[in-house]
């Protein structure tokens, strides 16, 4: 498939967020949140802006994919500044297409011509490990009480950047979201119907395990 890959204009924003919603809609949860996390990305003091890039189709924008600043700290009080991407929304009809292969590793190339050290994904391993990214224990990052989630999934951009270290992955704010926000936005857009699906369970049972 021929696609034109580009930074997002704001005059992109409400299509990605549309394309956002009909791409997580029912995947995790019923409904979803990530549009209105595309939504509040943008204002954030966290967001990467050169890394907010869309694919593009016959003029259309199909997929779009967005980064945000995070960071890990070590046992010597050393801090580490790292990206995280999030979301990665491809239009359903052009899904397992390879659009968001291209996405995620164009905007891959382009982080490691900025210089970033890692980049570090809440994911389903069966999804990211195919671009190169491990099990964040394989680097030796964990989260708060030294835990290792399955689906904390690093990429070293820089070798050797993350050797000889404990690390603790701290993301950015902006995933906080907040209920009766979400159920505001989200008013504003075309009524789609919750259900509950299989991949939800899935999901679930993933973002609840940790590697020993």
């Amino acid at each position: 498939m021929n696609i034109l890959i580009r930074n997002e204009h704001p005059a992109d924003y409400r299509k990605v967020e549309e394309i956002t919603r009909k791409a997580f809609w029912n995947l995790h949860v019923p409904g979803c949140d990530e549009h209105l996390l595309a939504h509040k990305l943008r204002k954030h003091k966290d967001f990467v802006k050169e890394l907010d890039f869309v694919a593009v189709k016959d003029s259309e924008v199909i997929a779009n994919i967005m980064f945000s600043d995070s960071y890990l700290t070590n046992e010597n009080g050393g801090t580490l500044n790292t990206l995280t991407f999030g979301p990665v929304s491809v239009l359903p009809e052009y899904q397992r297409q390879g659009v968001g292969s291209k996405l995620i590793t164009h905007a891959i190339e382009q982080a490691v011509e900025m210089g970033y050290a890692a980049i570090v994904i809440w994911g389903n391993p069966r999804h990211y490990c195919k671009f190169g990214f491990k099990a964040s224990k394989s680097y030796s990052i964990s989260i708060a009480n030294n835990r290792y989630p399955c689906c904390l999934l690093v990429k070293e951009l820089t070798t050797g950047m993350l050797s000889n270290h404990h690390w603790q992955f701290h993301g950015s704010d902006v995933f906080d979201v907040n209920r009766e926000e979400l159920e505001d936005f989200d008013s504003t857009f075309e009524k789609l119907e919750k259900e509950s699906r299989y991949t939800q369970e899935e999901f679930a049972i993933l973002s609840k395990a940790y590697l020993e």
